[in-house]
């Protein structure tokens, strides 16, 4: 589901009251672990984590306007989705993850290509993201986002 938020505490004032406390716990270990200089905002109308212009000014190459995205999470129909763009673009990270997941929980990974899907809110692994919220400095992702665009 789409919502027209202004900021994240308007975001998740607006979804089911069942899901605002994993909301609010998510957004909580994001932003505890959450390296320097990346910023919080609404973006694509989710709770999201992003290169700030004053960081890098060029933006996303697809809307320069728009502050380059990071990660970000949402309240879907089915599930609260996670999508974090390190795991899309890094292979290792990608793989780190996949291998600790089973670690930290007992249902089976639910993921796309840049996208983790929570169905059970009891169930979603903060220690997890935490961790994996860590892993990429905001340098290293500029780095890997210029050195992808450049192959384009």
């Amino acid at each position: 589901m789409q919502y027209e938020a202004t900021s994240p505490e308007n975001y998740i004032s607006q979804v089911p009251e069942d899901r605002q406390p994993a909301l609010k716990r998510l957004r909580k270990t994001i932003k505890e672990n959450l390296p320097k200089d990346f910023e919080e905002g609404i973006i694509y109308k989710m709770i999201g984590y992003y290169v700030p212009h004053s960081v890098y000014p060029n933006g996303y190459h697809c809307d320069p306007k728009t502050p380059l995205p990071f990660m970000s999470f949402a309240s879907q129909k089915n599930s609260v989705n996670l999508y974090h763009s390190g795991i899309y673009a890094k292979k290792e990270l990608h793989d780190w993850f996949v291998n600790e997941y089973p670690k930290h929980s007992k249902r089976k990974l639910d993921m796309g290509k840049s996208c983790i899907r929570f169905k059970n809110m009891d169930e979603i692994p903060y220690d997890l993201i935490g961790e994996l919220t860590r892993k990429m400095t905001c340098a290293e992702w500029i780095d890997i986002y210029e050195t992808a665009i450049k192959k384009k």
